[in-house]
């Protein structure tokens, strides 16, 4: 037996069509606003980041002005990508299995740091949240051994990152006490941190660590580019 269709089953399933295609009108116009707020995002970021890079660039330019003269002397160098002002001359900065600051490195450290804080200064975060600097870390880094008595391994490890954290905080205070940058404290107090990471990153030479120039102390900006990010997804 054949089924006639009503007209009003004809009407009852136009409705039904009318409103698929209502809601994939209402689905397309959500798709296109929502990658329209992604594209408004993706470049809004892109922008931050181009910012920061152009300040990174400025700091680095900063930097290698100001000290192109004495790295050499100071056997120091400063790495561009990661900002690191690096001093790498062991034998001047500690002695060894010890933390006290020594004099050469005492006598670099009160020509160095006021300069180097005078050129940071310039890219202080202000306000309005603009690129600049975030944090100074004094990074102090050692080899993977401890001694010539016992041979590297975890005990190594753990022994190092103490001797490595003392001697970070030891150089964060000894900087931080200097009578020519009194005027400054505030700011670096809020900035300026200490952090010893034992052997975790050694200097290698065709793979292999170069256990002298490992022993370092490293002098390290970081911008608030991850700030900037979070905040202008959060719409602030």
């Amino acid at each position: 037996m054949k089924h006639h269709h009503t007209e009003e089953e004809g009407e009852h399933w136009l409705s039904v069509s009318d409103m698929m295609s209502g809601l994939m009108v209402i689905f397309l116009f959500i798709a296109i606003t929502y990658m329209m707020q992604v594209s408004k995002m993706s470049k809004g970021i892109i922008d931050i980041v181009a910012i920061d890079e152009i300040t990174k660039a400025a700091i680095y330019e900063g930097l290698q002005t100001e000290f192109k003269d004495d790295l050499k002397k100071w056997n120091a160098e400063i790495d561009k990508p990661s900002l690191a002002f690096r001093f790498q001359e062991p034998d001047v900065l500690f002695n060894i299995g010890d933390a006290d600051v020594k004099d050469k490195f005492k006598v670099i450290l009160d020509d160095f740091f006021p300069r180097y804080i005078k050129i940071l200064k310039q890219y202080r975060v202000d306000s309005d949240g603009h690129a600049g600097i975030e944090e100074i870390r004094i990074e102090g880094h050692t080899s993977s051994e401890w001694s010539k008595d016992m041979a590297s391994g975890e005990k190594a490890y753990f022994l190092n990152m103490e001797l490595s954290q003392n001697r970070t905080r030891a150089t964060l205070e000894y900087c931080f006490m200097l009578p020519n940058i009194t005027d400054e404290r505030i700011w670096i107090k809020q900035i300026l941190t200490a952090n010893g990471l034992s052997s975790s990153k050694p200097i290698l030479i065709n793979n292999e660590e170069d256990k002298v120039h490992s022993r370092r102390v490293e002098f390290k900006v970081k911008t608030n580019l991850e700030t900037r990010i979070s905040k202008y997804r959060q719409g602030k």
